[in-house]
């Protein structure tokens, strides 16, 4: 039985007429205040939804904990009969939804100020019955499975209340040869937070301890190379030398340590292969996969199709030398800008533009994106210490609340649609769901977000004339497919690859990772980039390798998805073209009703197929070449 929040989706790290009225004396443009009392109130997240304040919340962990209690005494009564069953699910119901309320009220007022000490501690404490409640929950999966599976499926046939739950408990059958007894269960549950110590690790190594170097630049400034500093100075800084001298620079704040790095990994790596072997796993591609039924071959046909795909990506490359007028092309030089633009998206322009670009996907859709972007769950600008980036974090019987930090620009605007996809699959699932199968699992949540943004590329393209803003969109547009799909494949690759070392009682050492990662990235970018030497050590910064291990393909698996589904809705007959939105629609509400897998085929969708992942590589192909003829353009 899993525990809601551990699934919610939450998104970096990512619609209708212009009906929305935006109140242009509250704040056109970005304001200039980043003290958060002083932003208009209608920017800023509105949290009495989920509690009236920290006494409720209070309130609400102790009565969370109660039944927690109460759902410890059900052990031993499974077996009674479909009323027990049903007692018990109906019972971690109630406390899921607690979950919900109980997690998102302090970690969202976190995220909006992460000096508050305060605050914090009162996240940790959710963190602590979080993991109290796993080890008092262990006996519930072996105890269900010492029913027999015609027994349970008689009992669900002849229980109506029991139809919610049914495509879970098929799913505890399914996965019942990974299940382990009582003790064995509850012995790996005391794992749990020993197998978090190398994320751990890695976020105070990473973070806390880095000592970011300071360099001097061609224009005599010095600056701390921390990593917003190091990113602006790739996106901003037209001086390659100044690019190349705050790459070393920053790369060598890692590399000085690489071999901590490869230890914690290491610790990583040997965490997934005990977890594989002690649920009776062949590796830890497996194990991963199984729990959302996710075929091995997804992802082997992803990485096959996409390394032999990287013909348009290196074009990109060869186009981008040639535009900056570069005599050598190399890694970090791939964040700056093409053309420099003085184009502006203030936050309520860009409300209209995505609410117009969804207008396809029918009015019902659309009002209710109306309703989201008007509820006070959306936090638009940044301020002092607010974290940085975006996502979408759904609260159950409340909707979605989305983070931003937007600042005018062009990616500001896709990622309002980005994230607006994902608020919008949460309040369709929600609205469609009851609570068990409420939550979409990450290897369909990114669809919902890369199809917003395909809506949104699509409206603009149609409107604008322009052959420099036209230029700008459609680079947005490869350098999103680079970034989400090549990118992120490169990562599942090098993932693979370090993994089998441990299965194979192979040595973990920084060299040997080096190796891997090198030679990655001249098997995918060839001859279009110079490979510097030290970007072998990109493995030790990338958070999603020691956090999330084997997460990073589902972004490229969703992005092919995306581009499946929105072709679909745009091409072909009307009576075509009105079918596979409703079909796509019906994903949206879909929640976690059933294995991810084929609830993309049911859209019209099939990973096991090359030709899907392909298209993606057939579509950057064409962007390449449409950039090609508006720089042709550009004078």
């Amino acid at each position: 039985m899993k525990l809601h929040p551990r699934s919610m989706v939450v998104n970096t790290l990512v619609g209708v007429m212009s009906l929305l009225a935006a109140d242009s004396a509250l704040a056109a443009a970005k304001p200039e205040t980043r003290v958060r009392a002083e932003i208009p109130a209608p920017y800023r997240w509105d949290f009495s939804p989920i509690y009236s304040n920290w006494d409720a919340w209070d309130a609400g962990m102790k009565e969370m904990e109660a039944k927690m209690d109460a759902f410890a005494q059900l052990k031993g009564s499974l077996a009674s009969g479909p009323a027990a069953v049903l007692k018990a699910y109906q019972a971690f119901d109630e406390i899921g939804i607690l979950q919900y309320r109980v997690y998102r009220y302090p970690q969202l007022q976190r995220d909006v100020d992460t000096r508050n000490q305060d605050i914090a501690g009162k996240f940790q404490r959710v963190g602590a019955i979080f993991a109290k409640f796993g080890t008092a929950t262990s006996w519930f999966t072996p105890e269900l499975l010492r029913i027999p599976k015609a027994t349970m499926d008689g009992w669900i046939a002849q229980t109506p209340a029991l139809a919610p739950y049914r495509f879970g408990i098929q799913e505890h059958y399914r996965q019942q040869a990974h299940v382990l007894d009582d003790k064995g269960e509850k012995l790996l549950s005391y794992a749990t937070r020993l197998g978090e110590s190398p994320t751990a690790a890695f976020q105070e190594l990473s973070t806390s301890d880095i000592k970011f170097p300071k360099v001097t630049l061609s224009d005599g400034k010095e600056i701390t190379l921390g990593h917003g500093t190091y990113q602006t100075v790739l996106q901003t800084n037209y001086n390659q030398a100044d690019r190349a001298k705050a790459f070393d620079a920053y790369i060598g704040a890692f590399s000085s340590t690489a071999n901590t790095y490869a230890a914690i990994y290491n610790g990583v790596l040997q965490r997934d292969w005990f977890t594989a072997q002690a649920r009776n796993f062949p590796n830890t591609l497996d194990a991963a996969l199984d729990a959302n039924a996710v075929p091995p071959a997804v992802l082997h046909n992803l990485v096959d199709t996409v390394r032999s795909g990287t013909a348009p990506l290196q074009r990109y490359i060869k186009l981008r030398k040639k535009l900056l007028g570069l005599q050598s092309y190399h890694l970090y030089d791939g964040s700056i800008p093409l053309f420099k633009t003085d184009a502006t998206y203030t936050y309520d322009d860009s409300k209209k533009l995505v609410l117009e670009s969804i207008a396809p996907l029918g009015a019902d859709y659309s009002a209710k994106y109306k309703s989201f972007l008007n509820s006070g769950r959306i936090d638009v600008y940044e301020n002092e210490g607010k974290r940085s980036g975006a996502y979408n974090a759904g609260v159950y019987g409340v909707g979605p609340y989305v983070l931003l930090n937007h600042n005018d620009t062009l990616g500001a605007l896709f990622t309002l649609a980005h994230e607006g996809g994902h608020a919008m699959h949460s309040v369709l699932s929600f609205e469609k769901q009851p609570f068990v199968t409420s939550a979409p699992t990450i290897f369909v949540a990114e669809v919902a977000s890369t199809t917003n943004e395909r809506f949104l590329l699509n409206q603009l393209l149609q409107t604008r004339t322009d052959p420099k803003e036209r230029f700008l969109l459609l680079q947005h547009a490869v350098d999103s497919i680079v970034g989400t799909f090549y990118t992120q494949v490169l990562f599942a690759d090098y993932e693979l690859q370090a993994h089998k070392l441990v299965e194979q009682g192979q040595p973990v050492t920084a060299g040997v990772l080096n190796g891997i990662y090198l030679k990655l990235l001249k098997d995918y970018y060839g001859d279009a980039v110079t490979v510097d030497d030290a970007y072998k050590f990109t493995w030790t910064r990338i958070p999603h390798f020691y956090n999330s291990p084997y997460y990073v393909y589902q972004y490229a698996t969703c992005f092919a998805s995306s581009a499946k589904l929105f072709k679909d809705m745009n091409t072909g007959t009307p009576a075509q073209r009105a079918a596979a939105t409703e079909r796509y629609l019906t994903l949206l509400g879909s929640g976690a009703n059933d294995e991810p897998v084929k609830q993309l085929q049911k859209a019209g969708v099939d990973l096991t197929q090359r030709e899907t992942v392909q298209a993606v590589v057939d579509q950057m192909n064409e962007l390449v070449t449409q950039m090609e003829v508006e720089a042709a353009k550009i004078r």
